[in-house]
């Protein structure tokens, strides 16, 4: 064997002596890892603990691991076939085919877009296939079977989150080339995820009738923590996809942060002026609104504009769930635990619809590189091309029905193919126990009674013979 020769393959532009190839930008590369960082935090911790303290007690560890797995069961489904049917060579005009992205020589290339190695790209949008089957376990807190969940994550993640994600985002989907703007996930993401959160949860079933009636959090200072893990991981959310660190995604990070805080403020007002409350709960959800509803236009309007949609996704939404869905019986059916349908698909229209209004044709030329092509209505009215503008509108209009329609359909399908093999709900008997007849724990044992405490593997005091354990031991159990 020749001594000089390289023993592995080589990226395009790489020499042996050469630390990075040609091509790489270091500043993007970098930027890119910690935006995707900052959007897994957003799940593990972020949504991890919201959900374990935004739940009863006897459900935070089932909310809370019902996350967890989901991020880990997407990490492994992602690298062996998901994203190279999501981003990968085209099969059908909404598909892409199966394959691993785990081979060096794909790895280490250049992504699709971006100055930067596939590897990189294939963790960024890693991450948010993760966190969209994590909001959808929002959706059905508190009864779904845990065994029934571990199969509905790598069922949904194949046959409906890459359906989208390929139409929409991939250069070869068919709703990337009609021109649909959805700039960091309002239609892939969140409208997916409240459509096929709240579909299974209508196949699930309800909570225990009391649990509908009364299902207050075990800790609301953790669920502020798990939503302030949200809100700050999503500079990385909708900072990292113009997959670059130049100006796009300054403006995207402001206006992101500028939606939110109006929406938050607008929700808190309706609060007091209609409940005479200022609801922590409340702001939490208005909070969530104004980051679903810039997400499609983070960096594609003006900071005017990302006002108005904070103000609009502070109100909508609120009006959906306060005054709506309380007045209408058929959503009532429907138990959407922590009302996905509301915070994320009426907010993810919300926004889809509002880029068609306010995406200004400067800066879609920015990120798409294409000008007069990507027009808002308002700024075809003023640069006389009206036509383009409800161009504009009617395909973000038919983006919204292309999603309903995949995920509702999609997660029927896979809801009614588990429950052939076994059961979508627990039983009530269960479900009167929560964690503990899931998971045989609970949240808040190292607090619990006498009985608990000599029941826990958690204190090996309880092996010891009666003369080696301490008194406070002894005194637990003579109660």
């Amino acid at each position: 064997m020749n001594s000089t020769a390289h023993p592995f393959h080589l990226p395009i532009g790489l020499a042996p002596d050469a630390s990075s190839p040609e091509w790489l930008n270091k500043g993007d590369n970098a930027w890119q890892l910690t935006a995707a960082t900052l959007v897994g935090l957003q799940s593990v911790p972020g949504l991890v603990i919201l959900y374990g303290g935004g739940v009863k007690k006897k459900w935070a560890v089932n909310s809370a691991f019902m996350a967890l797995y989901a991020f880990a069961c997407v990490f492994f489904c992602w690298v062996t076939w998901g994203y190279r049917m999501a981003f990968g060579d085209h099969l059908l005009p909404f598909w892409g085919k199966a394959n691993v992205a785990l081979d060096q020589k794909f790895l280490l290339d250049p992504a699709f877009s971006g100055k930067f190695p596939a590897a990189t790209m294939v963790y960024f949008q890693c991450v948010f296939a993760a966190i969209t089957l994590v909001l959808i376990a929002g959706a059905v807190l508190g009864r779904m079977n845990f065994y029934a969940w571990m199969l509905f994550v790598p069922l949904w993640l194949t046959f409906s989150y890459t359906f989208v994600a390929f139409s929409i985002w991939c250069p070869k989907g068919f709703l990337f080339k009609k021109g649909l703007i959805d700039y960091s996930g309002g239609y892939v993401i969140h409208l997916s995820a409240g459509s096929a959160g709240y579909t299974a949860a209508y196949w699930v079933g309800p909570r225990l009738t009391k649990d509908r009636e009364r299902f207050p959090p075990n800790n609301i200072l953790l669920m502020l923590m798990g939503a302030g893990f949200m809100w700050m991981g999503w500079s990385g959310f909708n900072g990292g996809d113009p997959y670059s660190v130049g100006i796009d995604s300054s403006l995207a990070v402001l206006n992101t942060h500028v939606c939110t805080a109006a929406s938050l403020l607008t929700w808190l007002a309706l609060d007091i002026i209609f409940f005479g409350k200022a609801s922590v709960i409340g702001a939490v959800q208005g909070m969530t609104t104004g980051l679903v509803c810039i997400t499609p236009a983070a960096g594609i309007v003006q900071g005017w504009a990302a006002i108005i949609m904070g103000v609009c996704s502070g109100s909508i939404p609120w009006f959906t769930m306060m005054v709506v869905h309380k007045n209408v019986m058929l959503l009532q059916k429907v138990d959407d635990t922590m009302a996905i349908l509301h915070t994320h698909a009426i907010a993810g229209s919300l926004g889809g619809i509002l880029t068609g209004l306010f995406a200004e044709p400067k800066l879609n030329f920015l990120f798409f590189a294409s000008y007069a092509e990507y027009v808002g209505l308002f700024y075809g009215f003023e640069m006389g091309r009206i036509g383009t503008g409800l161009r504009q509108i009617g395909i973000q209009l038919l983006g919204i029905v292309f999603v309903v329609c995949v995920n509702v359909l999609s997660t029927s399908i896979i809801c009614l193919l588990i429950k052939l093999l076994l059961p979508l709900r627990m039983s009530d008997e269960d479900m009167e126990l929560g964690d503990e007849a899931a998971h045989g724990e609970e949240a808040y044992a190292i607090w619990g009674t006498a009985g608990d405490r000599r029941e826990t593997s958690w204190y090996p005091e309880n092996d010891l013979p009666v003369s080696q354990k301490s008194a406070d031991a002894r005194q637990v159990e003579m109660t």
